[in-house]
């Protein structure tokens, strides 16, 4: 279960990732003007970076040893779990897009397999 948690991060936050640095206006859709500025467009690229970082992390970890992945596996519960609380505060407060809706979900499944391979190890 691991080992798939790991591997389906890894494709997500890679589509993220790619997302951010070709695609920012579409990806940020509802939320990123089409008129945005060279500014904005740059930052959300240069964001793509860090998530293509951490799914090569959790794609080269899928067959790491327990001790390693005691590292990775907590990166990713405090990751997903920070962007999960940000998507609830966005939801309850009606600031988000409705797409965060979807992104809740996917970011609390993924929080939710982090916790549980964390307490499967029992390492954390």
């Amino acid at each position: 279960m691991t080992k798939l948690t790991l591997t389906l991060s890894a494709l997500y936050m890679a589509l993220v990732g790619l997302a951010l640095m070709f695609f920012p206006i579409q990806f940020g859709r509802d939320a990123v003007p089409t008129d945005a500025a060279p500014e904005l467009l740059a930052l959300l690229r240069l964001l793509g970076g860090p998530f293509l970082g951490i799914a090569v992390l959790n794609w080269l970890s899928r067959n790491a040893e327990p001790s390693t992945l005691r590292v990775v596996i907590l990166a990713n519960i405090v990751g997903f779990g920070a962007v999960a609380a940000i998507d609830i505060w966005g939801v309850v407060s009606g600031e988000a897009r409705d797409i965060a809706k979807l992104f809740l979900v996917i970011h609390l499944l993924f929080t939710s397999a982090f916790v549980a391979a964390a307490a499967r190890g029992g390492k954390l």
